[in-house]
């Protein structure tokens, strides 16, 4: 993400990297698992704290992974998750996607993971994606679509209305992944190279529950998102603690269901 460009509407917390900490390739990148080689160079863009990043490392063991994002802040943590892992074929650097440091042609995978929707151009963003791509490599996005809850909850309603708006209002996409597929063909990838997919996170045993719903909670409580949406009159401090009883009530319920639907685009150069 670039600083000039990025409409993030939230930090790098503990809440939020503890949501971000619980990402893998397994139930974040599976569509792209299939296609990767040992050998293979990727470049992960918005890596966060490395937890999907770490992993493709470990999938391409003769290869090298770069995870790059748009400030410092989670990199050390990112570079102390591979230490504990042992793996050393990542790298971890602060770079603007909408005019990456590398030269065109340089990874055989570019990939970005919950991105395009915290950024202003998206289609600039997948044009220098698509520059560093090597021709014939790949370059693959996931980024939420919809999501729904079960028992109704209006607490909840209100914690989706405040993020949405907030993400809109500062020129940021929420929930674009129907749609990413068409950013792809207008940063320059045919139509006929662009695979359109989609795949899901569910949160419902006690395990999901305590950790999605536990995290969201503390969100609304202490980080960046909170203290934005009460400084700038998108929420209240009030609105935000009937918010955080709305996730108590869904961990401690043991019917409570949560599902999010992702879009997802392999592009071949």
């Amino acid at each position: 993400m670039a600083t000039k460009s990025a409409v993030y509407t939230t930090d790098h917390s503990s809440s939020v990297l503890r949501t971000h900490g619980w990402r893998t390739a397994a139930n974040s990148a599976g569509y792209l698992i299939p296609h990767l080689h040992p050998d293979m160079t990727i470049l992960d863009v918005g890596c966060g704290p490395g937890s999907i990043t770490v992993d493709l490392a470990r999938l391409v063991p003769q290869g090298h992974v770069t995870g790059v994002e748009y400030v410092p802040d989670p990199l050390d943590g990112a570079r102390a998750l591979a230490a504990s892992r042992g793996v050393f074929n990542v790298t971890f650097s602060v770079a603007d996607v909408h005019s990456l440091p590398f030269d065109d042609d340089s990874f055989d995978v570019v990939h970005a993971h919950q991105v395009l929707q915290h950024i202003a151009d998206p289609v600039q963003a997948l044009r220098e994606m698509r520059r560093v791509a090597k021709p014939g490599g790949l370059v693959a996005c996931r980024e939420s679509a919809s999501m729904s809850w079960h028992p109704p909850s209006r607490k909840l309603e209100a914690w989706y209305r405040v993020t949405t708006e907030m993400a809109a209002a500062k020129g940021g996409n929420p929930h674009p992944g129907g749609r990413i597929h068409v950013w792809a063909e207008q940063a320059g990838f045919p139509r006929d190279r662009v695979t359109r997919g989609a795949g899901s996170w569910c949160f419902s045993n006690d395990e999901d529950r305590e950790y999605w719903g536990g995290s969201m909670g503390q969100r609304a409580q202490a980080s960046g998102f909170a203290m934005m949406a009460v400084e700038e009159g998108f929420s209240t401090a009030e609105e935000l603690e009937e918010v955080k009883r709305g996730w108590d009530e869904f961990k401690e319920n043991g019917d409570a269901w949560f599902g999010l639907l992702h879009g997802e685009i392999l592009c071949r150069k």
